[in-house]
């Protein structure tokens, strides 16, 4: 009996010891594919600031900005161009910071704290993107409108026909709204894809803390 007994706590340690084992094995599985998407994310967004980057190179709006012929529009513009990428640095060195977080972790609590503040940082950084396609374009209708020479006999069409002004606003609302909902897609595939696999990799993680 006490050969039994002993035989039964050999055991008892075993498996214990194999169930230690597979479990940081499986932390191990998810530190890596974790760590993986957040670099993809940070690669992701350093590709999407330079297209707009080099986007901009090719885009001449020289001409449409002398044909407004105020200065004072035309700094604000480039204020507002100068705040975007800045703003677009800022999270660029916060999926920097949270990459390194999630890449040096090693305790389970804090792997999944960085996970959570990883995906609400996207989150921001997508909703900040969208807000601003929405801002710029009603300012680029409303400059275009207003103080392009080229618009003045559109803009006298408008003030007398009541029904043209309400069409107009119509077509360029939904023009926006195109262009809202094409971006929100193209990040709902790209970002969503990826939030979601680190999403699984957090439920994962919870399984085994608790």
């Amino acid at each position: 009996m006490k050969e039994l007994d002993l035989l039964k706590k050999d055991w008892q340690k075993n498996s214990d010891s194999f169930e230690q084992i597979s479990e940081k094995e499986i932390y191990k599985m998810i530190h890596k594919k974790s760590s993986s998407i957040v670099k993809w994310i940070l690669i992701i967004s350093i590709l999407e600031i330079s297209f707009w980057t080099f986007s901009n190179l090719f885009i001449n709006t020289d001409d449409v900005l002398r044909k407004i012929n105020h200065p004072e529009i035309v700094v604000t513009l480039e204020y507002l161009t100068y705040l975007n990428y800045l703003v677009g640095l800022v999270f660029v060195f916060i999926f920097y910071k949270n990459y390194t977080t999630i890449s040096t972790t090693v305790a389970t609590k804090s792997l999944m704290s960085a996970i959570l503040r990883t995906r609400k940082t996207v989150q921001y950084y997508v909703w900040y993107n969208l807000g601003m396609i929405v801002i710029t374009s009603i300012l680029s209708f409303f400059i275009a409108f207003v103080y392009n020479p080229d618009m003045a006999f559109l803009r006298e069409k408008l003030a007398i026909d009541g029904k043209a002004m309400f069409a107009t606003i119509g077509i360029l609302t939904l023009v926006i709204l195109g262009f809202f909902g094409l971006f929100w897609c193209f990040y709902r595939l790209l970002y969503g894809t990826l939030l979601r696999r680190l999403y699984v990799n957090y439920k994962e993680l919870k399984k085994i803390d608790f």
